[in-house]
């Protein structure tokens, strides 16, 4: 007698995890790039470790600018720019200002695999400095050594404004936008960050459709930055309040408002101050007095 057989699967291996990743491992031997775990699993902002690893990937040389990593990434210059002062302040980044032979000056980017290590980076020797650099283990302690643009939505200097609070209009004229463009889609932070602007818009005189019009018109095919930033950079200048309309006169100075008169000649109703001929009659009259004159 055969032995019994079973199609049920076998049960799966009591190592594996029952939920989560399972890797599929592929031994790479080129074109691959090593990095940290502390870096690849670095708490924050996803753009700072995906730039972070795009600039490892780079040989020596290649521009890592903010123009150059915008051509390569889909963000704007803003989410860029944070994440290189973020990489800068974690001590993976370095920025020196050196002198060439010829005397210009110019900016060295330095990356390092470790924050904070002791390897010399390779290139020209570094220049004399009145301090030792300090480990930058504590992003608080970065010194910034590129002037960061002006603060946008994205980028708030002070606490944020509850959209509760904006005026109700300009709300509304910024929340349609994404009807003309939709690539014009605002959060509510950035939508209460810009009522201000729209309202002070609204109170010198400019409808809700000139704005629209305004704030869509030749807009960029790319943007290089948040849409709040470049509605913003619009809405910079307020313009000119609308003048007032010309007084209307008072009741006083209108003229007053004749009576009518029953033409004596007539009989027809006409105004005039005091009873009389109108002035058919008058005329009339007036050429048979010249006829009788002459």
């Amino acid at each position: 007698m055969a032995d019994p057989q079973s199609n049920a699967p076998l049960r799966a291996d009591a190592g594996a995890p029952t939920s989560g990743v399972i890797h599929v491992r592929t031994r790479v031997t080129a074109d691959f790039t090593v990095i940290s775990n502390a870096l690849a699993q670095r708490r924050g902002s996803a753009v700072t470790v995906g730039v972070a690893a795009y600039i490892s990937s780079l040989p020596d040389g290649a521009p890592v600018s903010i123009a150059a990593l915008c051509e390569h990434f889909s963000e704007g210059e803003i989410l860029i720019s944070r994440a290189l002062r973020e990489l800068e302040a974690a001590g993976y980044l370095e920025r020196r200002r050196e002198r060439t032979p010829t005397g210009q000056v110019r900016t060295r980017t330095y990356f390092y695999d470790v924050p904070g290590g002791n390897r010399a980076p390779d290139g020209p020797p570094k220049p004399p400095r009145p301090g030792k650099r300090p480990a930058l283990a504590d992003p608080a302690a970065a010194p910034r050594r590129e002037a960061a643009p002006a603060p946008g939505p994205e980028e708030p200097g002070g606490p944020a404004p509850a959209l509760a609070d904006a005026d109700p209009k300009a709300v509304a004229v910024l929340t349609t936008l994404r009807r003309v463009d939709p690539r014009l889609v605002l959060s509510a932070q950035e939508a209460a960050r810009l009522a201000p602007a729209v309202a002070e818009w609204l109170a010198a005189g400019v409808g809700p459709r000139e704005i629209t019009e305004l704030l869509t018109a030749r807009l960029p095919d790319r943007f290089r930055a948040r849409p709040a930033s470049v509605l913003a950079f619009r809405l910079r200048e307020t313009p000119l309040p609308v003048p007032p309309p010309a007084p209307l006169p008072e009741r006083g100075e209108r003229p007053a408002v004749l009576p009518f008169q029953t033409c004596d000649g007539c009989e027809r109703a006409f105004r005039a101050p005091e009873p009389g001929h109108c002035r058919s009659c008058r005329d009339h009259l007036g050429e048979e007095h010249l006829r009788a004159a002459g």
